[in-house]
């Protein structure tokens, strides 16, 4: 088992995942400042300014102002806003990754063409080639 680790560190598969998972970090703070920052807003405006980070329900008898004091009081919340956001990161995410992967997969496709389009070189005689021709002028010597 322990070679088998070694030989998965060794491939470089955990350094594409380590750097993989850094981009995916910062990337996630990007996303959720795009949504709280310029969607939600616009979501807002649309629908006559409910803020959907502030939505939530408390399961309980009393009622809070805000999302921040039902959960500092303990009560039990149902907080529909915070899901509803990470629903619309998740698209956002999605969609992103989405266009990504088509962009890498347009630049591989256009470099494969390249190399297919390239003219091969003519190639010099072979192994096999320059060994007859020495057998053939031995043969005449004789």
């Amino acid at each position: 088992m322990l070679n088998e680790f070694k030989n998965f560190i060794a491939k470089g598969n955990v350094m594409d995942m380590a750097v993989g998972i850094i981009i995916g970090a910062a990337f996630t703070a990007i996303v959720t400042s795009l949504v709280g920052d310029l969607i939600n807003p616009i979501i807002a405006l649309f629908t006559g300014g409910i803020d959907f980070s502030g939505w939530f329900y408390v399961l309980g008898e009393e009622t809070y102002a805000s999302i921040e004091a039902a959960t500092e009081a303990g009560a039990p919340v149902f907080a529909v806003g915070k899901f509803v956001m990470a629903v619309i990161n998740f698209v956002i995410v999605a969609f992103v990754v989405f266009l990504l992967v088509k962009m890498v997969n347009r630049i591989k496709e256009a470099a494969e063409k390249e190399e297919e389009a390239a003219p091969e070189e003519p190639k010099g005689p072979s192994e096999l080639d320059v060994l007859l021709e020495i057998r053939d002028a031995l043969a005449k010597k004789d």
